[in-house]
Formats: structure tokens, sequence, C-alpha cells
């Protein structure tokens, strides 16, 4: 089976159907690259115009449009699928929805459900931005790693990745490829994007596939972008700084255990 992995960058709106459509042309156009996993931005099925919006969406797990589309479109193609996020309901308030990533195998099977653990709450006095992410969502508690053809398959996103106690829970979990479905902030990304994801990867010696959402939405809010596959090292593969688009990038797997061999970081931790 091949190991070329895909980012898919999108630009968002509050319109499901029109975000759908242009998911599938992308992911269309992935598999025109032999991409065999595809990753998709978070959000990516509806950007609303306020935080509310997303709830409107919620579905019950397994079960409604945006699921069906990742379904469909995996088994189509017979690709894994990264499902970014989707809004799924919350399990104890009806004022909110889980932040789900999903990932569905070849068959359009759900094999794996990661909902995002660290909420977006900071204010930007700079760039006069505020953001209340728990207003409307509710977090998840738990670490997922899943095994799948490619490698052991970690999930993460966004502003998860400036927790690296989440990741090295996963390196515990024998992680090997780490999907990070995003949609950064344009002013934080500037900032702090390209550091945040090469240092998760070099210090767990993984892969980082992130895909992220990027320009500005209807709501005015705008996004980073700058979509990457870094390898182990830090080395970026593959980049879309701007623009909707599709980038690819093979896995070595055998690299990736010959560094952690001939470069022992990871067993040399004390604390």
């Amino acid at each position: 089976m091949s190991n070329r992995i895909a980012s898919v960058q999108m630009t968002s709106t509050h319109d499901v159907q029109e975000n759908l459509a242009m998911a599938k042309k992308l992911i269309a156009e992935a598999v025109a690259e032999e991409a065999r996993l595809v990753v998709l931005p978070e959000m990516f099925a509806i950007m609303g115009l306020d935080q509310v919006d997303k709830v409107k969406h919620r579905e019950q797990p397994g079960q409604g449009p945006i699921q069906d589309f990742l379904r469909t479109e995996a088994a189509r193609h017979g690709i894994w699928l990264v499902g970014g996020t989707i809004p799924i309901a919350a399990k104890h308030s009806a004022e909110k929805v889980r932040a789900a990533c999903l990932v569905i195998d070849d068959k359009g099977n759900e094999v794996a459900r990661y909902d995002k653990v660290h909420l977006f709450d900071v204010q930007l006095r700079a760039s006069q931005e505020a953001y209340s992410e728990s207003r409307t969502t509710e977090p998840g508690d738990h670490v997922v790693v899943v095994p799948t053809p490619f490698g052991r398959l970690g999930l993460a996103v966004c502003y998860d990745v400036r927790f690296p106690e989440l990741f090295r829970r996963m390196h515990a979990q024998d992680v090997e490829i780490i999907a990070l479905p995003t949609a950064f902030t344009f002013t934080t990304g500037v900032a702090h994007w390209d550091i945040l994801v090469k240092a998760r990867a070099i210090e767990n010696l993984a892969y980082v596939v992130s895909a992220c959402q990027v320009g500005t939405h209807p709501s005015g809010r705008k996004t980073y972008g700058h979509s990457m596959i870094v390898n182990p090292w830090g080395d970026v593969k593959a980049s879309l700084p701007q623009g909707v688009g599709v980038i690819v990038a093979d896995i070595n797997l055998d690299y990736m255990h010959q560094m952690r061999q001939d470069f022992p970081a990871l067993s040399h931790r004390k604390l």
C-alpha cells in the first residue's frame, strides 16, 4: 500500500453544502496525487458566522450529513480519511458540541474519534481579537492513537499544539504520525505556527501532518494557512502557505525508526 499522505487546506464558510462540495473536490485532487490517507482541516464543514452556528449543525454520533459525507468519500476512493473536526452533540449540555475529529477507514467505517481537549479561550489585545471556544464547545478528555496501514496515527487539533504533554502521552502509545487539523488565527500563526509544528515533530521524532484553514472567512475571521507535512527531524516535506489546495508527501517509517535508534533522545528523559 502507498505511504503517501495528503493535507487539505480550505477557506470554509457557514454554508455546509458549499464546504462539502469543496472538500469533495480537494479529496479527489489528493487521490489523483496517489494519497491513501487524507487529512481535512478543523471545522472543514462549518465555520460559522458566529459560534452558535456550529451548534445548529451538530450531529449525533454515527449519523448526519457530514458523517455520511466522510464515510462515502472514504469508501468511494478507498482511502483513509481524517475528518478535521465536525460538531458532534455534547454529552453534558444541549447548548454545546464536541469538536470531534473522526478517522474513517477505506471501507467507510469510523475507526477512531478524538474530541479536542484544549479549547481556545484567549484575548489577543494587540489585534483586538477575543475567542471563547468553551462557550459552545465541551472539551474531550482522552488521548487517541489508532493503528492504520500507514503507521500509528495520533490525533490533535489546533490549540492542542501548544501543550506538549498531550503529544508525550501519544508517544507513550507508540505514535508514529500525528494528524493536526487547525484553524489557527493569522495573528498567532505569524508568531508561533511554524515553530510549534516543527517542535512537536522534533521532540517526539514523529511525522506531523497539519491541515489548515486559510484566508478571510465570511465572519471576518482570518486564518493563517501554512499547512505542512513535517518529518521527525523537523524538515518540511511539503507546505502550502496560502490559498486553497492540497499538499502530499511520502511517509518513511523505516527512516523514522532508524532515527529513533540513532538519536535516542526519547529514552534519555529523566523527569
